[in-house]
């Protein structure tokens, strides 16, 4: 949750939703717990590797996920080489939102991603 909320409240706000909150102090409160969850998710995702990994290695669906956590790595990465400037200043740009939205369906990807793969 503290990824998947984190990331997910913040792509939000740069999308349009809660105007009222800034931007700055949202992001500075939300990136660090963001990548705390992060760090949780992948120790533990590690470890359930290790238990079944043969399996797991040979899911489509896991491989998928994995996929789509490095583009979601990728997209926050450069979203914050890019518009860095921007969000000193709390101004969202048209593309800013853009990758907002693409982050938001990519995490939400990965959780389906995740959930289908203890029924594949």
């Amino acid at each position: 949750m503290l990824l998947a909320g984190g990331i997910g409240l913040l792509d939000l706000r740069l999308i349009g939703a809660f105007p009222a909150l800034d931007l700055r102090a949202l992001a500075r409160a939300l990136t660090p717990l963001a990548l705390a969850g992060g760090l949780v998710l992948a120790a533990s995702g590690a470890v359930m590797f290790a238990a079944d990994a043969r399996a797991m290695a040979q899911s489509d669906l896991f491989r998928l996920k994995l996929a789509l956590i490095l583009f979601g790595v990728a997209n926050a990465l450069f979203f914050r080489i890019r518009y860095r400037r921007q969000m000193l200043f709390g101004a969202v740009r048209p593309g800013m939102r853009m990758l907002a939205a693409l982050s938001l369906g990519t995490w939400l990807a990965v959780l389906v991603a995740g959930r289908m793969i203890a029924y594949s």
